[in-house]
């Protein structure tokens, strides 16, 4: 994960900071040749220091929203800068890219039996072999690997722990099962299946995955006349550090450029009644179960592999979606950046029914970025406490369970007499489980939720601090607000008019 691989991270990042700067200081764009060697001063260890630049210097493009060249492309990095800058610029598939001269072409998925075998008389792993793909060399056991199904049998029975699992860490994190090979067994990600979670990305130990952002964009809005605001989802809690708050944000986010900010969690309050409204009216009369639809890449998984249930999916809107529409409503003619955890809200984003209401996405990560290029001194942040209201329950969409939990408050207030069983999972493995079940019939009249990743939002590809942090950071969120339930929301009476 993000916090788990710290060389590759600093050089992830630093990209983000060279592209901000870029960006804010403007000029001849086309410096950014130059920005390799400034970033890779020695190799972080790979093969060379040439190799080193000529993967950052992809970042670089991708960070611009510049389309990967690929190993053997002659062109210079800057080709196509003058198309960066164009703040109506969207991004061009595919959003999530890998770098095949990075990858290290790990091995597929496979069972191994190490030297720790002790050549047993017993051979369980042969006997629960169901394909007979294990036989003894020289006393130890072997797996023919091409009679071999993986089900893992022989690893469960083998007293002396001999046998290992091993899968590349991009397929392994893959809940799509979107990753395969190319004729060199690098990864390559078949786009008929992913949904850009982004989890391959954050679980790469070699860096050799990005996506494509749009710094260079907001800066180049936040540079001309147009009115910009961000909206915040409630997983940015604590990713700043203590001294960014939700007395702070304003000023922070003033510092970068931008005109004011919002708590995405006034859309979660909306969306929480919107989902509330609609269990109580079709379930379980006209739909057996209904699953919950805030999250993008669960909701696409489910419609990708579930088209005849697509109906059981909330047909609300997402809480980036609603709080766009609200903001716009309040200032038009503004420019709207969703600032989050998320790879996918990118995807989301460049729908053709959304692109009129969310213009921008920018995850922390590429936040910090910005951040860092403006030299922003957290300590020094004037407390503006935000103006909007939000309720605590809109506030926990961030946390796994939180989404359900805040439908289940809403049913509670407007038909207390009801009963409402829940069920969550998390990672799209799981999901896709939990839909399964739900289609047989297991999960008859119940609210599913769905988190494409471990833990929700918190963990998503685009945080900068741990899970359990910035989900403590969250629940001290919600304490902090006087209104607990979605239904106090003030912003109701315009719900009507967002949809």
């Amino acid at each position: 994960m993000l916090d788990q691989y710290a060389n590759i991270n600093n050089i992830r990042r630093r990209v983000f900071e060279e592209v901000a700067k870029l960006a804010y200081e403007g000029g001849n764009y086309k410096r950014i040749v130059e920005l390799p060697y400034k970033i890779c001063e020695k190799s972080v260890g790979r093969s060379s220091i040439f190799l080193e630049r000529a993967i950052v210097a992809e970042r670089l493009r991708l960070a611009v929203g510049l389309p990967f060249r690929g190993e053997l492309n002659p062109e210079p990095i800057s080709k196509g800068i003058e198309e960066a800058v164009k703040t109506e610029r969207f991004y061009e598939a595919p959003l999530i890219n890998i770098i095949d001269f990075a990858c290290n072409a790990c091995p597929t998925e496979s069972y191994f039996i190490t030297n720790a075998c002790e050549g047993c008389l017993a051979h369980p792993c042969i006997n629960v072999c169901p394909k007979g793909a294990i036989t003894t060399v020289n006393g130890k056991s072997v797996i023919n690997q091409d009679e071999c199904i993986k089900c893992g049998r022989c690893l469960n029975v083998c007293q002396y722990h001999a046998i290992i699992h091993r899968n590349r860490p991009c397929a392994a994190a893959c809940g799509m099962h979107a990753i395969e090979s190319d004729e060199k067994g690098r990864a390559v990600i078949n786009y008929d299946k992913c949904v850009s979670c982004g989890m391959c990305m954050v679980n790469c130990p070699f860096g050799a995955i990005a996506d494509k952002s749009q710094i260079f964009q907001v800066i180049q809005t936040i540079k001309s006349e147009q009115p910009i605001y961000a909206i915040v989802a409630p997983a940015i809690m604590g990713q700043y550090g203590p001294k960014v708050n939700l007395k702070t944000m304003e000023d922070a986010f003033k510092k970068l450029g931008f005109d004011g900010v919002y708590e995405v969690s006034i859309g979660a309050d909306l969306c929480t009644i919107e989902e509330a409204e609609d269990y109580l009216k079709n379930v379980p009369d006209k739909l057996k179960f209904m699953a919950t639809s805030c999250c993008p890449a669960w909701s696409k998984m489910a419609k990708m592999e579930y088209p005849d249930h697509k109906e059981n999916i909330s047909m609300a809107m997402t809480p980036m979606v609603y709080t766009a529409r609200l903001v716009k409503k309040m200032h038009p003619e503004c420019k709207i950046v969703f600032v989050g955890p998320c790879s996918a809200k990118k995807l989301e984003a460049s729908r053709k029914a959304v692109r009129s209401d969310v213009d921008f996405v920018l995850t922390f990560e590429e936040l910090n970025g910005m951040f860092v290029a403006k030299n922003v001194d957290f300590s020094k942040l004037k407390q503006e406490a935000l103006k909007n209201e939000t309720s605590a329950d809109g506030r926990g969409f961030a946390v796994m369970g939180g989404v359900a939990q805040a439908v289940v408050n809403a049913c509670g207030k407007i038909a207390p007499d009801r009963e409402i069983k829940v069920f969550a999972a998390q990672g799209l493995d799981n999901c896709r489980k939990m839909l399964k079940e739900a289609v047989e019939g297991k999960y008859d009249g119940y609210l599913l939720e769905g988190m494409a990743c471990p833990m929700g939002c918190v963990s998503g590809a685009g945080t900068i601090t741990s899970p359990n942090k910035s989900k403590s950071m969250v629940a001290l969120s919600q304490k902090e607000t006087p209104k607990k339930n979605s239904t106090e929301s003030e912003y109701l009476d315009m719900l009507s008019k967002l949809n």
